[in-house]
């Protein structure tokens, strides 16, 4: 989604989850290094599971998102999920991502080494054929220029709002206080995602954002569908996890999840 910016910020560094809580559940790979078994795309204007002009692929262990001149002359507003097929609500999740090569011609400037993890998202199946982004709560990935500061591990909010330092934060995108990470280097993120309670964004052991109640906004017409589905319940607590195609190719190496337990009951 579009270029990040300011809304108050409440960062810590201590995670929610001790460490050796997190030990009694192991990685789980959401991505087998294989082909794409597991993952569906939704592509705008193509019907669910059209994976048109082969955008996501697994070559030498990666999964790539690729535009092929033959079969994008341009973007044409192409923007893609690729969806995987089961919903979480209780996890920490860790991508490796990279951007390669140049942005597919008609791709937007704000779309130049830009990508994210949609959490928390609708359900793919559902979506109007010509919906661009799913409802959800979008961790976005940004690489830097070769001069300039750029923050990743951003939020964007399609069709949602988020709580932040106790309000409600409307802004379309807020930034991370990430460093800038430059040229095709692999950079590591992981999401600690608490249900409707705290969602965190980490790089190298550091919260980089932080924020909790993840919402759908009723004045949103990206929301429409999902209000439906969940009587206007506009709060969320869990759903599909999907990785973006926005016009500039980029890899991902490691897609894998790690359950968290359950709340401890009250009184414990």
């Amino acid at each position: 989604m579009r270029t990040a910016v300011a809304c108050g910020l409440g960062l810590v560094v201590l995670l929610g989850v001790s460490a050796a809580a997190r030990a009694e559940q192991p990685w789980r790979p959401l991505f087998n290094g294989r082909d794409l078994d597991g993952w569906t795309p939704k592509i705008r204007g193509e019907k669910f599971g059209d994976n048109y002009g082969d955008t996501f692929r697994v070559e030498d262990g990666v999964l790539k998102v690729v535009y092929d001149p033959a079969k994008y002359p341009t973007f044409g507003n192409k923007y893609g999920h690729l969806f995987y097929k089961e919903p979480f609500s209780r996890y920490r999740l860790r991508i490796e991502y990279r951007f390669r090569g140049e942005q597919c011609a008609g791709g937007e400037d704000w779309a130049l080494r830009n990508s994210g993890v949609m959490i928390h998202g609708e359900d793919p199946a559902a979506m109007p054929i010509d919906k661009d982004f799913p409802a959800s709560i979008e961790v976005q990935f940004l690489g830097g220029a070769a001069t300039g500061e750029r923050t990743t591990a951003n939020l964007c909010t399609p069709g949602t709002h988020v709580v932040m330092d106790g309000k409600l934060c409307t802004p379309h995108c807020t930034s991370s206080k990430s460093k800038t990470y430059r040229g095709d280097q692999w950079v590591t993120v992981e999401i600690e995602v608490d249900g409707n309670a705290k969602i965190r964004h980490i790089i190298d052991g550091e919260t980089v954002l932080e924020y909790e109640q993840p919402q759908l906004d009723p004045k949103d017409a990206r929301a429409k569908e999902s209000l439906a589905a969940r009587n206007g319940d506009k709060q969320l607590s869990g759903g599909t996890i999907s990785l973006q195609s926005e016009s500039h190719p980029v890899e991902f190496r490691k897609v894998e999840i790690q359950p968290l337990d359950p709340p401890a009951a009250a009184g414990n």
